[in-house]
């Protein structure tokens, strides 16, 4: 039974997952949008959510644990001076889900997930 078991497995093992989720999240604070499966959406906002709550607190150790996730020192300096900043006034909800539909190949619904304050550039 699954009972209090939080998250979904993606079909994928839990070292893969973290590394997916981690590479997805930079591409998500880089780009600020991307587009994705649903599911993969959804955890995916968790993960984000966390980093941008930790990065507000702009100390050494928030620093280390975005480290952890991200793997990537200047997507983490992205998220430490332009992300975080722009989110003080607020404590949660840091992200969108824009539904686009199914995907011709295989049906599996689309989505872009976006940082609240995206804005695309002309």
């Amino acid at each position: 039974m699954r009972h209090a078991k939080k998250g979904r497995k993606l079909s994928r093992e839990a070292a893969h997952r973290r590394a997916m989720m981690g590479t997805m999240a930079g591409q998500l604070i880089s780009h600020g949008r991307i587009k994705t499966t649903e599911p993969k959406a959804k955890e995916l906002r968790r993960v984000v959510d966390r980093l941008i709550t930790t990065a507000k607190k702009d100390d050494l150790a928030a620093r280390r644990q975005a480290v952890r996730v991200l793997k990537d020192k200047t997507v983490v300096r992205r998220l430490f001076e332009d992300v975080a900043p722009e989110f003080d006034d607020r404590n949660s909800g840091y992200t969108r889900i824009l539904k686009l539909g199914p995907r011709p190949g295989d049906g599996a619904e689309q989505v872009y997930l976006e940082l609240v304050n995206y804005s695309p550039e002309e």
